[in-house]
C-alpha cells in the first residue's frame, strides 16, 4: 500500500473514532483514536504496515488500561444517583417477613414500601428488623440484616 494511502487510511480511522466517541459520549472509541493517530504518524514516517497495525494495537489497549479507570472517575464524579440507587446501602425495616422460598417480603425504607429479597435463600428475616440494602435486582430490594 501506497505510504500516502496508508497516512490517510490510518487519519480515516482516527476521524470515524472521534465521530462514534462523540456520538456515543461514553468513553467507547476514544482510545482507538489515540492508536489511529499514532499509526498514522508512522505510516507518514514510512514505517512498515505490519508495526503500523501493531502500534496501532498495543497504543489502543495502554491507552484503554492506562486512562479509562481515571476518565470515568472524573467523568461520574458529579454524577446524582437515582432515587432506586440511592436506596443502596440505606437501612429498612421489614414490615412483611422475607422469606425468599416463599417468594414474600417487603420492607419499609425512606418513607416507601419495596418487595425485598434476602441475600440467600437459606435466611428468612422477621417483621420489625432492621436490614441493611446490598443492591436492587429489578423492583426488588435485596436485603441483609443488620
Amino acid at each position: 500500500m501506497d505510504i500516502n494511502l496508508q497516512a490517510v487510511t490510518w487519519l480515516g480511522v482516527f476521524v470515524v473514532m472521534l465521530i462514534v466517541e462523540a456520538i456515543t459520549l461514553g468513553l467507547t472509541t476514544i482510545w482507538f483514536a489515540g492508536g489511529a493517530l499514532v499509526a498514522f504518524g508512522l505510516a507518514i514516517a514510512g514505517v512498515d504496515t505490519l508495526l503500523q497495525i501493531v502500534a496501532f494495537c498495543v497504543v489502543s489497549v495502554v491507552l484503554l488500561i492506562a486512562t479509562r479507570p481515571a476518565a470515568v472517575r472524573w467523568l461520574n464524579k458529579e454524577r446524582v444517583r437515582t432515587n432506586a440507587e440511592s436506596l443502596v446501602g440505606a437501612t429498612a425495616i421489614v414490615t412483611e417477613p422475607v422469606d425468599n422460598l416463599a417468594g414474600k417480603g417487603r420492607v419499609q425504607v425512606k418513607g416507601q414500601s419495596w418487595s425485598a429479597r434476602a441475600v440467600a435463600d437459606d435466611i428468612q428475616i422477621e417483621t420489625g428488623k432492621q436490614v441493611k440494602v446490598t443492591k436492587i435486582s429489578g423492583v426488588k430490594l435485596i436485603v441483609e440484616e443488620v
